[in-house]
């Protein structure tokens, strides 16, 4: 099997293209390096420069590297931008899958692992979200990703594809740090980054229906994320017919934000510094946890990592790049 990663020179797409690598898989990365990173990719792996939503080169890169399967990563993600430039993310999300599924179809290629979110899920109100918990995002990111999923189940069913959306709940740590998440979009760097200039990190409120007040939230490190897609695309490679698959990725444990902010302060040496509280973000839920029972009975996966193996990682990528950190 040859596969393609899409978003391969990405934060968590490097970590797919690790994994596939340490079982034995052939890959190809397709990625634009507008957010991506090229040193991320091992040197004998094939780069190719471009987007999804270029079909000729889709359609070249398939026959030129005997594609049989894609894990598709690449997209946009930041919540806040989706909101203040929605078609933006409708292009770039839904129509580069489009793109993606006509050349899967044309090529004959026939599994598609496809990177879903937590997004979708909105604000639920239960303790544990399954994948039959009601999806009614409240952003246009959470909303490319829905119809992604919508897409993806469509054209397997059309086309024979199949297919397993994958929905991340907060990602965070790296296997080595040269693969850190460079990007200060979550809680981890952007607590690293505060208590890098000597400032007090911030909680965005707490006055939640929680126990501390501040909201609760599953974290997944990355590189069993990664191992969650290798599992996944195997199952799809199993005799027998089209599969169709929908599954949470999470540790089914929550987190609070004041929790995570003081494992971080204690593991980086920053005790002394007490953390501010803001008000609330609009759009945070109180609490989002994923029950991971479906995807144990599904693929045999459970995660391996704990909160302390994410952030002490982190911080290690963190310090990489960041050496005055």
């Amino acid at each position: 099997m040859s596969y393609l990663i899409t978003g391969g020179a990405g934060y968590i797409g490097s970590h797919v293209v690790r994994a596939l690598r340490q079982a034995g898989e052939t890959v190809v990365v397709l990625d634009d390096v507008t957010t991506g990173v090229r040193a991320r990719v091992p040197e004998d792996v094939p780069l190719v420069v471009g987007s999804t939503l270029n079909r000729e080169l889709l359609d070249t890169t398939f026959a030129e590297h005997g594609i049989t399967d894609v894990i598709h990563l690449a997209a946009k993600k930041q919540v806040g931008e989706s909101v203040e430039m929605p078609l933006l993310y409708y292009r770039e999300n839904v129509h580069g899958l489009q793109t993606l599924l006509e050349a899967m179809a044309a090529g004959g290629v026939g599994r598609l692992v496809f990177s879903s979110s937590a997004a979708v899920y909105g604000m639920p109100d239960v303790d544990l979200v399954t994948e039959e918990t009601p999806c009614t995002p409240i952003n246009p990111y959470g909303e490319t990703k829905l119809v992604g999923e919508w897409m993806a189940r469509a054209a397997g069913r059309a086309h024979g594809i199949s297919t397993a959306c994958l929905r991340y709940f907060n990602v965070a740590g790296t296997a080595t740090p040269e693969l850190a998440d460079t990007g200060v979009y979550n809680i981890v760097p952007m607590v690293f980054e505060r208590l890098t200039a000597g400032a007090a990190p911030r909680i965005f409120g707490d006055d939640y229906d929680t126990p501390d007040g501040t909201c609760i939230r599953d974290y997944i490190h990355v590189a069993d994320l990664a191992e969650a897609h290798v599992a996944a695309a195997r199952k799809l490679a199993e005799p027998g017919p089209v599969r169709d698959l929908t599954l949470n990725i999470g540790r089914g444990e929550g987190v609070s934000v004041r929790e995570m902010v003081d494992l971080i302060a204690g593991i980086t040496g920053h005790q002394d510094i007490t953390a501010e509280v803001t008000p609330r973000r609009a759009g945070d839920p109180a609490r989002v946890v994923a029950s991971a029972d479906r995807i144990a009975d599904e693929l045999g996966w459970k995660a391996r990592h704990d909160v302390r193996d994410m952030i002490t990682s982190a911080w290690e990528g963190w310090r990489y790049h960041h050496p005055q950190a």
